[in-house]
C-alpha cells in the first residue's frame, strides 16, 4: 500500500511502473489491475477555467489517504493499492489524482478502485479553488457527482 500527497507534476504511468519494479510479486499472483487518473478540466459549472490550487492540511489528508487505502485493501480483498493525488496549482491537461490498485479478480479491483476514487471526491480533505477566465477567483461547493 503506498498512499502519498504530491506537490510536483504527477507522472502516473511512472509511478505505476516504479510500483511494479518495488512489487515483483504482484506479477502472476493478481489477475486484475484497475486504473483510474484524474485529469483536471478546462470547464466547470459552465465556465472556463484557467488553474485551481488544491489546498490541504498535510497531516490530516495524508492520514485519510492511508486509512482509506487500507479500508478498501480490507473490504475488498486487494493485494495492493496505490495512490497519488496532487496539491498546488494545477492547469488543465495536469494529472491530479491516480488510483491504482490491485487483485485477484477483476470485481474486487474495479470496486475496490471505484471505492476509493469516490472517496477522495467526497470525503476527503481537500479544498479547491478555481481561476476563472477572467481572473475571479472562485470555491468549488460540490464534487461533480460519482
Amino acid at each position: 500500500m503506498d498512499a502519498r500527497v504530491i506537490a510536483e507534476p504527477l507522472e502516473p504511468w511512472k509511478e505505476i511502473q516504479e510500483f511494479l519494479s518495488a512489487h515483483a510479486e504482484l506479477r502472476g499472483k493478481c489477475g486484475a489491475m484497475v486504473v483510474f487518473v484524474g485529469t483536471m478540466r478546462s470547464q466547470n459549472e459552465g465556465e472556463t477555467v484557467q488553474s485551481m490550487h488544491l489546498e490541504h492540511y498535510p497531516e490530516m489528508t495524508q492520514a485519510h489517504l492511508e486509512e482509506i487505502a487500507r479500508q478498501a485493501r480490507d473490504k475488498f480483498g486487494l493485494s495492493a493499492v496505490l495512490l497519488r493525488h496532487r496539491v498546488g496549482e494545477i492547469h488543465p491537461g495536469d494529472d491530479i489524482v491516480l488510483v491504482a490498485v490491485w487483485a485477484e479478480h477483476r470485481k474486487a479491483a474495479y470496486e475496490g478502485n471505484r471505492f476509493l476514487m469516490e472517496d477522495l471526491k467526497s470525503t476527503a480533505p481537500f479544498w479547491k479553488e478555481e481561476t476563472l477566465a477572467g481572473g475571479e477567483r472562485r470555491w468549488v461547493e460540490e464534487n461533480t457527482p460519482g
